[in-house]
């Protein structure tokens, strides 16, 4: 008998090894996790140098920290992943000493790396770990400036984990239906509307809720985001049939606000169980959402995507036209009647309004009495007939939208009782939802008695009026903003808002963080623009002898960019 050839031995190995090879289990491979997810840093240099420049996959782009140590950058990679490698693109500000950490919940961090000769450059690092959140965390910087990345690239595979419990039917001990909670029904828990919530009637323990997945599921992950009315004392409980529960997560101490929890059980029904309320109210929540594998998930609606790295302009109003011409029709919508928060105007059909000629928007405060009209009484006159005209103009039902940096190009009036204002509201508000519920972005508010100072401030249900979130800020050297024109913007991403003046950061506001310690975030949506120059109100409080009549609010631009 002859040999075998070559060929005919090859065939004979793979025929034996085949099967073998098919018994071992498959190995995913490694992908990229990181790229665009939400990232956070411990401090930026300036806002041109963002924490979400180190995940766009841009290398042109970068996050540089303050000039100080320690410092860090985290990605958020959305769901538990087996991570197996790190690569770090350093700008030259590189870290002498870092370690590579993991996280579950973005609070309890485990090293997975740890070095204290960072060569900087280029740095692919092998790790082994499980986490859903990624840290670099600076010990050391290699120069004097701060800590830099071109990119932070994370691998490894994800867990499988979903959201399983949007839309899906729920129950609970009680819910609360009358003019300060409408329609509070479980379903408000579950529909990813972070402006909607749950609420029991009965203001008394025990109260719960819980979600019927529609099949048995592995439960990886409950996050709540409380209202006010909290748990100090619940469980988390899964169940197979809604009738016998077992506790998979237990406390006595609930924080409220928003929990993220990193639990393990099997169920097709998932419960809270409070045991204690925080407050002389019951349990309330904005959302109650589960995490895992299996269930019978109905996928939600997409997110927005966030703007386009470098943006463009996608929507612009320059006021180019001849002098007395009215602002462009197919761009604004004019708002005319009387206005809230105690103001003393009546904002005419157009009539304050106009373009100078000179590429400039004039927005006019007149002390020109409204017959026909009522306002809270003027302390000038003593009439209760709006005593000032004024101009108010939006962008609703003509240009909506969400993610961008939206800026004008403004010079403010000076003079006490004058509210010039470039702000945002939630596009919803225009077919029926109720302010604070749609979300409000202010830019830019000052008032006329000190115009030395700007605000910027958002407002949503469980922060708004004078609770609302933002802050107050100058020019440099306290010069004042009435004698010249200055450029105010909002950077708005899924991350947060961003605001700045000519082009310096004066507020940041991180999603995570007003979450975690004020309430739910609801600015996710599209809004529309709008201008007005307000006299009076509980504020500014009411223009005297000295306020200069007529007042101007010039407009140069409005832009937005995506």
């Amino acid at each position: 008998m002859s040999p075998p050839r070559l060929g005919t031995l090859v065939t004979l190995v793979l025929a034996l090894v085949a099967p073998l090879l098919a018994a071992l289990p498959a190995q995913a491979a490694a992908a990229l996790l990181s790229q665009g997810r939400p990232a956070t840093a411990s401090s930026t240099e300036s806002a041109a140098f963002p924490a979400s420049a180190a995940v766009d996959g841009d290398a042109g782009t970068r996050w540089s920290s303050a000039f100080s140590d320690p410092q860090w950058i985290q990605v958020d990679l959305g769901s538990s992943a087996a991570l197996s490698q790190v690569v770090l693109r350093w700008e030259a500000a590189h870290a002498t000493a870092f370690q590579i950490q993991v996280s579950a919940n973005g609070s309890a961090w485990t090293t997975v790396h740890t070095t204290t000769s960072g060569p900087g450059g280029t740095q692919t690092i092998d790790v082994s770990g499980t986490g859903r959140y990624v840290r670099v965390h600076g010990t050391q910087r290699a120069t004097p400036w701060g800590y830099s990345l071109w990119e932070f690239q994370v691998y490894g595979t994800g867990s499988g984990e979903r959201l399983l419990s949007y839309g899906r039917p729920g129950v609970a001990s009680s819910s609360q239906h009358d003019s300060t909670c409408w329609e509070c029904a479980p379903a408000r828990a579950f529909d990813l509307d972070p402006a909607s919530r749950w609420a029991t009637a009965a203001w008394a323990d025990p109260g719960w809720i819980y979600v019927d997945l529609g099949a048995t599921a592995q439960i990886t992950r409950v996050v709540l985001q409380w209202d006010p009315a909290y748990a100090r004392a619940f469980q988390i409980q899964v169940s197979p049939d809604a009738s016998a529960w077992t506790t998979i997560y237990s406390t006595t101490s609930g924080t409220g606000f928003k929990q993220t929890l990193t639990v393990s059980g099997t169920g097709r029904y998932v419960r809270v169980y409070g045991t204690q309320r925080a407050t002389s109210y019951g349990y309330s929540l904005w959302e109650f959402q589960v995490y895992g594998t299996g269930g019978a998930p109905i996928t939600p609606p997409s997110p927005a995507p966030d703007p386009a790295d470098p943006p463009r302009l996608v929507w612009q109003d320059e006021f180019d036209g001849p002098a007395g011409a009215r602002p462009d029709p197919a761009k604004w919508t004019v708002d005319p009647g009387t206005g809230p928060n105690n103001e003393l105007e009546y904002y005419t059909d157009n009539g304050n309004a106009a373009l100078d000629g000179q590429g400039r928007l004039v927005m006019e405060a007149r002390k020109q009495a409204t017959p026909g009209s009522a306002c809270p009484r003027d302390p000038l006159t003593g009439s209760t007939t709006c005593q000032y005209t004024s101009h108010r103009m939006n962008t609703g039902g003509k240009f909506h939208f969400t993610y961008g940096r939206v800026e004008a190009r403004i010079k403010v009036p000076r003079g006490n009782g004058l509210w010039p204002a470039f702000w945002m509201m939630g596009a919803d508000f225009l077919t029926g939802r109720p302010w604070p519920y749609n979300g409000e972005i202010d830019i830019m508010e000052v008032l006329g008695k000190d115009t030395r100072t700007s605000h910027s401030t958002v407002h949503a249900p469980a922060y708004n009026g004078g609770g609302g979130i933002g802050g107050s800020y100058t020019l440099p050297g306290g010069a004042d903003l009435a004698d010249d024109f200055h450029v105010w913007a909002a950077h708005w991403d899924s991350r947060g808002i961003t605001y700045t003046l000519d082009g310096r950061t004066v507020v940041t506001l991180s999603k995570e963080e007003v979450e975690r310690t004020r309430g739910p975030w609801v600015f996710d949506h599209p809004f529309y623009i709008i201008l007005n120059l307000a006299v009076g109100g509980d504020w500014p409080g009411p223009p005297d002898a000295s306020t200069p009549f007529p007042a101007r609010m010039l407009v140069d631009y409005v832009r937005v960019y995506q």
